[in-house]
């Protein structure tokens, strides 16, 4: 069945549909769902419930993005209400504090570096650092996104992404002199 039929049929409450679309994306919004949420049968059941919320609210899917993408920004704000129902707060930042972070484009690794081992070292950054990164780095949200998604200010996200970036890299360092492990 073609994508947007799909999507009809399951706006119609048709229930093989609806096994047919949850199928097609279950596997990948689970990685999304475990990069917030460590233990897997709650980073499971976080991605189920994010898809009953799609489903509830499918009337809502315009079309505007991809229907993946719409459902990973769904995943991702369950995982988060999640972790906040947990009493897990993020670090508010005094704002007239802080001043103008300038955006890094050349930001990078050593070639020698590969994606599991800044996964690893991304995961032992402190919340308040590691999710804003997680957001900007592995699942492509600009700051206007994350700051609609954590509900924190653009400049605030901005200035986490940039001292999570520094801390990462800090983090990285050790790898590229052999004291990582």
């Amino acid at each position: 069945m073609i994508q947007h039929q799909l999507i009809e049929a399951c706006r119609q409450n048709d229930r093989k549909a609806q096994l047919e679309l949850y199928n097609k994306y279950c596997e990948g919004m689970y990685y999304v769902a475990k990069r917030f949420i460590r233990d897997s049968f709650e980073a499971e059941d976080a991605m189920q419930e994010a898809f009953i919320k799609a489903f509830e609210k499918l009337h809502q899917f315009t079309g505007e993005v991809t229907f993946g993408a719409w459902l990973k920004r769904i995943v991702v704000n369950n995982c988060l209400d999640k972790l906040k129902a947990k009493k897990m707060e993020f670090v508010a930042i005094n704002e007239r504090t802080l001043g103008t972070v300038e955006e890094e484009d050349n930001w990078s690794v050593d070639d020698g570096i590969g994606l599991e081992e800044v996964k690893q070292k991304m995961e032992q950054l402190p919340e308040k650092y590691r999710y804003p990164l997680m957001l900007y780095l592995l699942e492509g949200y600009d700051h206007e996104e994350i700051s609609e998604i954590l509900n924190i200010s653009n400049v605030a996200s901005r200035t986490l992404v940039h001292r999570a970036k520094k801390k990462l890299q800090e983090k990285l360092k050790d790898l590229r002199h052999g004291t990582g492990y």
